[in-house]
């Protein structure tokens, strides 16, 4: 199908759970304590009204977060750390 033309590179290169064998839906998350989202945060040289708008999150939640009070759930779980260690992808 590449050779044809119907895939890019970019979506026959892509990984996806075929690939890992379903593997990966086992596996949890780290769990992000509010002191560590906000050294990611401060890592990337961010303040928290930039902070949010990059990741599409209220300021209110990322508050909440960093106190300690909520702790991230589904994708935020999952997304936080990706996007904070590579700060030019934010």
């Amino acid at each position: 199908m590449h050779a044809g033309g119907v895939l890019t590179d970019v979506v026959r290169d892509k990984i996806t759970m075929r690939h890992l064998g379903g593997a990966a839906t086992s596996a949890d998350p780290a769990e992000l304590t509010g002191a560590d989202i906000k050294a990611l945060r401060e890592q990337a040289n961010l303040r928290q009204a930039v902070f949010v708008s990059y990741l599409k999150l209220t300021v209110g939640y990322v508050s909440r977060l960093e106190r300690g009070t909520e702790s991230p759930k589904g994708p935020t779980l999952v997304l936080l750390p990706a996007r904070c260690h590579s700060p030019q992808r934010l």
